[in-house]
């Protein structure tokens, strides 16, 4: 008997010619004896392992061992189930990191010790790729169909199928289930390949994994592709209404799409709504049980600016017990808050420049202040100049006492409100940063960014805001933004909304006693090294941050535990090492990088040493992950506190996620 122990030595010399005659052999032996490749005839055995001697000869067992797999199959197939079960369970009770991690396991299992691979992709590959010539039955019993295939029901289908056709179809089950884990926690990237994977397996279309790959697609704007995988879906399920509705509304965007790109193109430069925004001729009625904003130097068309005292410290806590109660701010007095709001940012530089100073004594509360702040904080910025160092000394700095910075809020007011409770409302004195992400997911992201931009006019020292990757059109017509909008005010304030977000700068630099220096950013680094500050301050933000580069990375990008670089999971940025943070801070004399973007258990997961930390604000994000939430708060000193905190309760009468768009349908968990 020809035994396929091959240690790693012997695997290098596998490509002699003798070597290949013996793998030759081999794959006769194996092709008359092992049930798990007994079904590719002689010579499609001989074709593996010539061709893939280098590849799997190096890591089987022997013929022994793989003999023993038809034994094993039961023993196998139980665990395999197990572990699915343990993850649909997971999965229905929204904890989706930990199904995918059992998923996971389940796909190890396969890969590993029936399989005798190294990774995911080998196994593929051993499964795939034209390998098997000669057809055999699908399972087809209830409980095979459902993705339940365990010792019984292998046994009792032994003679119609395989032990090779039952793995290779639950593998394509848990593909197909960890992609939609991947989905419920926006890794678009992973669940697109994922799906992918199901899809090369599977020897005849299975719709859950191209409607998968669809929404994944879809929710990063990719409408040709969504589509393509959505026709797939509905050619193998042709009734399912989800399916359809899914057709329609991509197609319907690449019409959108298509129009607006014929617009864009006969005009130089579009007219600004902001700029224009005109309330002269709106009357507030009686009815109106709301705060009111008396204007104090209200111009012709009666727009307001920031820090000029029309909104007041008692408008602003008077509107969160208006939203508190479920009530809507007019719209005249939205449409001058928007307008303020967007005549101090778009004077920002790309990064803002805060310095920390308990006894600067800037802190004054009067209006005049906080005007004069507003006029030296958006004055022009010098072209940076060649040395590394020009930012430091080019862009114009604001001095607060002390800081707290929040991570993504996604529309959850009432934690929003939870945030101000714990750690005071926004002030002067008590300044606050949120780190983008205000919109889409909740259900009240009116409320959320009308709060924040409220602040912001009433006093630009207390409030300050960055751009999250959720601040563009592509995520607010998907996620939810869009839609209620729509539903509470009308699209053209959704327009309003569009164009403000891109007048967000991109980042905050931090500077603290003994020149201790942070970054904030929403996303993360970048594809490659040396980028300096400087190279952000370059960037054109008032756009729709394209799908790569600088602009893309610096609001999708997230940190990984091993060196380098990696694919990112989301299907935009990348993901980068602790080597990468450690390097780029150093490079840029910064002690730490704080973003935000990732929802963690705790709110909030330290990494790199200490240099990388990230904070999300969202507790309970989407009223079911069951997440805390956290901010920092920041002194001179840069020693960063973090406040942990519980999710507040949500009004009953309104469900989560009801502006967003849907990816489920009837493709649920096999």
């Amino acid at each position: 008997m020809i035994s396929l122990n091959v240690s790693a030595s012997q695997g290098s010399r596998l490509h002699s010619r003798d070597s290949v005659i013996r793998c030759q052999s081999v794959g006769r032996d194996a092709a008359t004896r092992n049930p798990l490749l007994v079904q590719l005839g002689r010579h499609s055995a001989i074709r593996l392992f010539s061709r893939r001697a280098v590849d799997f000869c190096p890591k089987m067992r022997g013929t022994e061992d793989l003999n023993r797999l038809e034994d094993r199959l039961p023993e196998i197939l139980e665990k395999v189930n197990k572990l699915k079960e343990d993850a649909n369970e997971a999965f229905k009770g929204c904890r989706f990191q930990h199904a995918a991690q059992l998923y996971t396991e389940a796909i190890r299992v396969i890969t590993t010790e029936a399989l005798s691979c190294e990774s995911e992709s080998q196994a593929v590959a051993l499964l795939s790729e034209g390998l098997y010539e000669n057809e055999h039955a699908e399972p087809t019993d209830s409980a095979t169909a459902n993705g339940q295939v365990n010792g019984s029901s292998a046994a009792k289908s032994a003679d119609e199928t395989s032990p090779a056709e039952t793995l290779r179809f639950l593998l394509v089950v848990l593909f197909a289930n960890r992609a939609f884990t991947h989905l419920k926690v926006e890794a678009h990237g992973f669940a697109i390949k994922d799906a992918g994977l199901a899809i090369k397996l599977a020897k005849k279309p299975y719709p859950k994994a191209f409607y998968r790959r669809g929404a994944a697609y879809f929710a990063l704007g990719k409408y040709k592709l969504a589509l393509a995988d959505f026709r797939k879906a509905a050619a193998a399920a042709p009734t399912d209404k989800d399916v359809r509705l899914k057709i329609r509304e991509c197609e319907r965007r690449l019409r959108e799409e298509a129009f607006s790109a014929a617009i864009d193109s006969s005009r130089d430069t579009p007219a600004s709504l902001c700029r224009n925004i005109d309330v002269s001729g709106i009357v507030v009625e009686d009815s109106y049980d709301g705060p009111r904003l008396v204007a104090t130097h209200e111009s012709n068309s009666g727009r307001i600016a920031a820090g000029d005292g029309s909104v007041t410290q008692r408008f602003c806590s008077d509107l969160l017990g208006h939203f508190r109660a479920q009530k809507r701010l007019h719209r005249k007095y939205l449409l001058q808050i928007i307008g303020a709001a967007y005549d101090l940012l778009r004077g920002y530089p790309n990064i803002v420049k805060l310095k920390l100073d308990s006894h600067d004594g800037s802190t004054d509360a009067s209006a005049t202040n906080a005007q004069q702040h507003r006029d030296s904080f958006t004055r022009p910025i010098p072209p940076a100049a060649a040395d590394s160092n020009s930012f430091v000394t080019s862009s114009p700095v604001h001095v607060v006492p002390q800081l707290t910075v929040c991570g993504d809020t996604h529309g959850q007011f009432f934690d929003l409100v939870r945030i101000f409770e714990l750690n005071g409302l926004p002030s002067a004195e008590n300044p606050y940063l949120f780190n983008g992400d205000f919109v889409d997911r909740g259900s009240w992201s009116v409320e959320v960014v009308t709060t924040l931009l409220a602040f912001m006019v009433y006093d630009p020292r207390c409030m300050h805001l960055s751009r999250g990757n959720h601040e563009s059109r592509n995520m607010n017509k998907i996620y939810g933004f869009e839609g209620e909008v729509r539903h509470k005010y009308s699209e053209h304030f959704f327009e309003l909304f569009e164009e403000l977000f891109q007048a967000l700068p991109l980042g905050y630099l931090i500077e603290g006693a003994n020149q201790k220096r942070a970054l904030v950013v929403h996303g993360g680094l970048f594809s490659r090294n040396g980028v300096k500050l400087d190279d952000l301050l370059r960037l054109d933000r008032f756009v729709e941050p394209p799908s790569t580069g600088l602009f893309a990375e610096l609001l999708w990008s997230d940190p990984q535990k091993e060196h380098g670089w990696g694919p990112s999971k989301r299907g935009v940025g990348v993901a980068f090492g602790p080597d990468v943070t450690k390097r780029f801070l150093d490079d840029n004399q910064l002690e730490l990088l704080i973003r935000s973007h990732e929802m963690k258990d705790d709110g909030y997961e330290v990494e790199a040493d200490g240099r990388l930390i990230t904070i999300f604000s969202a507790p309970n994000y989407c009223d079911q992950m069951g997440n805390r939430g956290a901010f920092i708060r920041l002194k001179p000193d840069m020693k960063p506190e973090i406040v942990p905190f519980e999710a507040a309760e949500h009004p009953a009468d309104v469900r989560p996620m009801m502006y967003a768009s849907g990816g489920g349908g009837l493709f649920g968990l096999v």
